[in-house]
C-alpha cells in the first residue's frame, strides 16, 4: 500500500483515511481493539530519519511485524553502524530521500532539532499527502508536526517510555513497553495499532498535557540515575567494593513498594521523624562530597512534606526535620 495515493485533508478539515480504509472508524473491518489482527495496518514501506538509539530499534520492531524498512538517514559513523546492525542492508540516504521512499516515516531525532527538521522537510516539498509521519519525542505532541500536517501528512506522536542502548537488547525491552500516544482523534486507532505491532502498550496522552507527561518521566528516570550514582559513590568512599550488589536488592524493593503503595512505602529516618539522624547524615556528607548534601537536603525536604501530608509523621516532627534541613551546612 502506498499512502501517497490518499487524498489531502478531508473536506471537513479532518484526515483522509489510508487507501485500504485503515484509519477510517466507519470502515466495516475496523474494530475498536488495536490488538485485533483485523485492525492492523497494511504492510508499509518504513523510513527512519535519525539513527540514534531509538530509530533503528523501532524500525527493526516494525520490520519484525511485517513492514519493510526501505531507507534511513544518519550522520555520524556510530549512527550508521547502529543502523547496519539493527537494519542490515538498509540504504543510508538524506532525510528528503527517506520521505520519498517511505509510507511511514519515523522522526527519531533530539527534541530540540525536531521543529527545524519538520519545517525544513515541509518547506522543500518532501512531505507527501497521506504519508504517516511519526515522531518519538516525549516532550512534544502532534502540534510540532503542523508544517507537515498542512502538507497533508498524517501526524502521530509515539513515545516509548523506555531507555535504549542502541543494540538488539532494545527489541526485547519493547515487549510490553508503554508508549505515550498522541494523535488527532481520527488517527488514534492507527497510532495504537502501530504501537501494538511494535510489541508495546499504548497509553493515550492528550496533546495539552504532553509536556507534563514528559516532565514526569524525566524526573523519575533521569534523576533516579543520579540518585543511585550518588549512593554508589558514597558506598565506595565507605569502603564497599561492590556497591551495586549492596544497593540492588534494597533499591529494587523500594521501587516495587513505591509503585505499589506510593507514599505509604516511605521508610527511613525522615519517615520516622528522626531529625537527629538526618543531622548526622548531613554532617557526614559535608566531609566527603561538595554536591551531594544539596541533593540530600532537597529530597529530604520533599520527603518530609509528603510524609506529613500522608500522616506518616506529625507536624512537630516535620517542623523539627525542616529546621535541621534549613540549618547552615556543617
Amino acid at each position: 500500500m502506498n499512502t501517497s495515493d490518499s487524498a489531502d485533508h478531508a473536506a471537513d478539515g479532518g484526515f483522509a483515511p489510508l487507501a485500504d480504509g485503515f484509519g477510517d472508524p466507519s470502515h466495516p473491518s475496523y474494530p475498536d481493539d488495536p490488538t485485533d489482527p483485523g485492525n492492523r495496518p497494511a504492510r508499509l514501506a518504513v523510513g527512519v530519519v535519525g539513527t540514534g538509539r531509538v530509530g533503528p530499534a523501532l524500525g527493526a520492531a516494525l520490520q519484525l511485524a511485517g513492514h519493510t524498512v526501505v531507507a534511513a538517514s544518519g550522520v555520524s559513523a556510530t549512527s550508521r553502524r547502529r543502523a547496519e546492525a539493527l537494519l542490515p542492508g538498509v540504504r543510508i540516504v538524506t532525510p528528503p530521500q527517506v520521505l520519498a521512499a517511505a509510507d511511514l516515516v519515523l522522526l527519531t531525532v533530539p527534541d530540540d532539532t525536531l521543529a527545524d527538521l519538520v519545517a525544513g522537510l515541509a518547506a522543500t516539498g518532501a512531505v507527501r499527502p497521506g504519508q504517516l509521519l511519526v515522531h518519538t519525542s516525549g516532550a512534544h505532541g502532534v502540534g510540532i508536526l503542523e508544517p507537515a500536517t498542512r502538507a497533508g501528512a498524517l501526524p502521530l506522536a509515539l513515545h516509548p517510555a523506555m531507555t535504549f542502548t542502541g543494540t538488539s537488547v532494545d527489541l526485547d525491552r519493547l515487549a510490553g513497553c508503554p508508549f505515550g500516544v498522541t494523535a488527532p482523534e481520527e488517527l488514534r486507532p492507527v497510532a495504537e495499532a502501530l504501537v501494538v505491532e511494535m510489541g508495546g502498550e499504548p497509553e493515550w496522552v492528550p496533546e495539552q498535557v504532553r509536556p507534563l507527561y514528559h516532565t514526569a518521566l524525566a524526573h523519575g528516570a533521569n534523576h533516579l540515575v543520579t540518585l543511585v550514582a550518588q549512593a554508589m559513590d558514597l558506598l565506595r568512599t565507605a569502603g564497599v567494593a561492590e556497591p551495586g550488589r549492596l544497593l540492588g536488592p534494597l533499591l529494587g524493593a523500594a521501587l516495587d513498594n513505591s509503585l505499589r503503595s506510593g507514599d505509604a512505602a516511605l521508610t527511613g529516618p525522615v519517615a520516622r521523624g528522626d531529625a537527629g539522624t538526618v543531622r548526622r547524615h548531613l554532617a557526614q556528607l559535608s566531609t566527603v562530597s561538595p554536591d551531594i548534601p544539596a541533593a540530600y537536603r532537597a529530597m529530604a525536604r520533599a520527603t518530609a512534606q509528603r510524609a506529613l501530608a500522608n500522616g506518616t509523621i506529625d507536624e512537630a516532627s516535620a517542623a523539627a526535620l525542616l529546621d535541621v534541613l534549613n540549618e547552615e551546612n556543617h
